[in-house]
């Protein structure tokens, strides 16, 4: 059976305030502007309130806050009556544990390995579950009576209840419930241990996503866990309501090949020959491709989101940016040293359990030598320069893109004289080599595989993206700040390798997680092109903030001038300033340089608030900001113009977050999952002239609809050549006869810099040419008024 894959997907967030009923009154909207398919988050149950629906609770159910099993049924009528599809987030790494809104980890804790559920989470069951859920030590807790013995369980401050052993004996006769020592001594009899929530780096003896608490790994490898949690999700597409799925955090699983096998094999058995379209939230690396083994689409489309961004970047005007930046902030000009650092700083302060568990598991596979400490060195050292997020060896094997990533990783690392080694040993179990214990083996794999890829999230993207600050728009997820700017050759090397891999894989601008809304990124991504001028604006900034600035370090002035040119929507209002302050303060502690969500410096971060409240108020800086932000408009829209059209023209599945067709100057979340004017974009529809961004994605959207160049033509690069060929991508769209020629042009913002319009005046081109097939068109004449081109041939 063919399968009905998407031409376009739409990106909805749901939950409480926005349901299915809320996305059902859109799917009119939806199918006029031309998308194919709505994207849900995910739908099963989470905890209660959840805004983004990643904290299950479970995943049989559901949830109910977005309108239940009815809600769903009439949101996909809904959906069918327009000839449209459902796609659907699933979280198979994680369940939300938080409080006492997980009935399955409930269960857990009364029962311990008995109960139904212990297969289900990821527990190492030498010792009680560490439960960090304290502010205090446990005998300081139960001494100032906020432990109390209830008939169902203890109760910390009044609220949550932990559920005592279904065998405990109970409060011995003659002794008080709300005596210390009684409750004191229940508490030590249960399956688990109350600690300190600031021990849970140290002790906690379960898996969980990144360095979140609240968020306890699942066991998918095991089959039963896997029927288990994806029953509902193999339901729903044996009746039809859905036709895909994203998987969340694939890199987060024991074994991510073996679960996509898997994942599809049942889905293909539920739907009965209906072919699922399945995409995975993989993180690739600049050289990484996605495993030709796993039987997926594709990626979710942060790699898109990177080509297409790097493409807007000027090489040689980054690199000028990189020495602005340490000359300003002191830090470093080179980003991998802020990435290694980034590592370890994680590795140290974040995951010293995990890491136990891990060198545990060496320990048991290597004998007496190599030593715990040896082992130590070398893991820390590996992690600290690791340059994919992981690899995929099950200990007996290895997929052959491994091997790269384990090469460079050696070459890149420093270990003690004498000690490299180690290294090797360490490298060869991941390669799957020797004789050792096959079990052991496998259980040091796992246990190294699904520690390095939360190290390089945290340690890189939230931490270190955080510390460097030559260009915000090169610091995104899936992005690398350390090659911020890719060649237009680059740029079709990496399309063509899509086109041939995985032509329906997504491409995104925009997500839930993403820094930077598209438009502020393709607005910063202008500096890179004039940074001589911003170099002069900035020094000009810095003198205008020095009296409001003292005790700001320098790279925190720098930074906030950025993230106001990007999320500056035309007015110095209280909702620029209120996004503003919570992104500082966001930045400021995921840095952990001066302020730390563990220790936040409300004193620095007091400074740094009111010098975005000085700065907004001050006229004289006021005037020079805006004077700058109207000469960056031209190029600022040629650029959003340009990755807009790119995201549409070029092989894959353009996906739309929710209301990004129009500018999406968004910075971090929660700022980007703001409600959306739903209203004002149905309006559009019929009147797209004052938006000049979403005419081009509904126009495009109607050709991806209409006809079958864009949404299943091959890709052809063509030949460029003249003065301006660096700032002109062209390429052929072609599906039997039907050929389509596309030209964008890119890195305007010298040329534009300070024009009424966003299109390079005709001479400007002098001989740029584009060829095919024999024929020479002229730049100037394929692109007279605007920075775009589709030309049917």
């Amino acid at each position: 059976m063919t399968p009905s894959f998407p031409t376009a997907t739409y990106r909805l967030q749901l939950h409480a305030g926005f349901t299915f009923a809320d996305a059902e009154a859109v799917v009119p909207y939806l199918a006029t502007l031309g998308i194919s398919h709505l994207y849900a988050s995910p739908i099963a149950m989470a905890a209660p309130g959840s805004l983004h629906g990643y904290d299950g609770t479970d995943p049989r159910r559901i949830n109910p806050e977005l309108g239940g099993e009815e809600g769903l049924i009439r949101l996909v009528a809904a959906l069918r009556k327009r000839d449209m599809g459902l796609i659907v987030d699933i979280v198979p790494n994680h369940l939300g544990v938080a409080g006492d809104s997980n009935a399955l980890w409930l269960d857990v804790l009364a029962k311990g390995r008995a109960s139904e559920y212990a297969a289900l989470f990821d527990i190492d069951w030498d010792r009680p579950i560490a439960l960090p859920v304290l502010d205090g030590p446990l005998e300081e807790v139960i001494a100032a009576g906020r432990l109390a013995l209830m008939a169902g369980g203890l109760q910390l401050d009044g609220g949550v209840t932990y559920p005592l052993r279904l065998d405990d004996p109970g409060v011995p006769d003659g002794a008080s419930p709300d005596d210390p020592e009684t409750v004191r001594a229940v508490t030590l009899r249960q399956h688990y241990r109350l600690i300190h929530w600031r021990a849970a780096n140290d002790r906690l003896n379960w898996r969980r996503f990144f360095a979140i608490n609240d968020l306890a790994g699942v066991r998918v490898e095991d089959e039963t866990v896997f029927t288990f949690t994806h029953g509902l999700i193999l339901d729903l597409f044996a009746r039809g309501l859905i036709d895909g799925v994203r998987v969340d955090h694939v890199d987060g699983l024991s074994d991510p090949t073996a679960y996509c096998r898997r994942l599809r094999q049942h889905l293909e058995m539920a739907g009965g020959g209906r072919v699922p379209y399945v995409v995975v939230e993989k993180i690739l690396a600049t050289e990484e491709h996605l495993p030709p083994e796993w039987p997926v689409e594709g990626t979710t489309g942060y790699d898109f989101m990177r080509e297409v961004s790097g493409l807007l970047h000027d090489p040689r005007g980054m690199r000028q940016l990189a020495t602005l930046w340490a000359r300003i902030s002191g830090r470093p000009a080179d980003f991998e040293a802020e990435a290694r650092q980034g590592r370890r700083d994680m590795l140290c302060w974040q995951f010293e359990g995990q890491l136990n568990a891990c060198l545990d598991s060496m320990a048991a596979l290597a004998g007496d030598i190599p030593t715990r400490g040896m082992l130590r060195r070398a893991v820390e050292a590996l992690l600290e320069v690791f340059p994919a997020y992981r690899t995929y060896g099950t200990g007996s094997a290895a997929l052959p893109g491994d091997a790269p990533w384990r090469k460079a990783a050696r070459k890149a690392m420093r270990v003690p004289p004498g000690e490299g080694w180690v290294a090797d040993l360490i490298l060869s179990w991941l390669a799957g080599d020797g004789h050792a214990n096959p079990a052991l083996k496998a259980k040091a794999v796992r246990r190294f595989q699904q520690l390095s890829a939360p190290i390089a999230a945290k340690g890189v993207e939230d931490t270190a993206f955080y510390r460097h600050g030559a260009l915000l728009s090169a610091n995104d997820v899936g992005f690398d700040p350390a090659q911020p700017a890719l060649s237009v050759d680059g740029f079709h090397r990496a399309i063509e390798h899509r086109a041939r891999h995985h032509p329906h894989a997504m491409l995104t601008l925009a997500t839930h997680d993403h820094k930077r809304g598209p438009d502020a990124r393709a607005r910063l991504s202008v500096l890179s092109t004039i940074p001589g001028v911003w170099e002069d604006t900035v020094q000009r900034w810095i003198a205008l903030a020095a009296p409001v600035s003292q005790g700001v370090d320098p790279g925190d002035l720098y930074l906030l001038f950025q993230a106001l040119i990007g999320a500056w929507a035309g007015s110095f209002d209280e909702n620029l300033l209120s996004r503003l302050q919570d992104w500082q303060r966001k930045a400021l502690r995921e840095a952990r340089l001066r302020s730390s969500w563990e220790a936040p410096d409300e004193a620095y971060e007091g400074l740094c608030l009111d010098l975005s409240a000085a700065l907004l108020g001050d006229g004289a800086f006021r005037d020079s900001f805006a004077r700058f932000m109207e000469t960056l408009k031209a190029p600022a829209l040629a650029a959003s113009l340009a990755q807009s059209a790119l995201h549409h023209l070029v092989p894959g599945v353009p996906d739309l977050y929710q209301g990004s067709e129009c500018a999406d100057l968004s910075m971090v979340d929660p700022d980007n999952r703001c409600p959306v004017d739903f209203a004002r974009r149905s309006a559009l529809l019929s009147d797209p002239a004052g938006d000049a961004k979403f005419a081009l994605i509904a126009h495009l959207l109607r050709l991806r609809r209409g006809g079958h160049a864009l949404a299943q033509g091959d890709y052809h690069p063509l030949e460029v050549t003249g003065r301006r060929s660096d700032h002109l991508v062209a390429f052929l769209r072609r599906h039997g006869e039907e050929m389509l020629c596309c030209m964008i042009a890119i890195r305007l913002g010298k040329v534009l810099l300070g024009s009424d319009g966003a299109c390079p005046p005709a001479q400007w081109w002098e001989d740029t040419a584009v060829h095919h097939d024999g024929q020479a068109w002229l730049a100037r004449d394929l692109l007279p008024d605007r920075v775009w081109s589709v030309m049917s041939l």
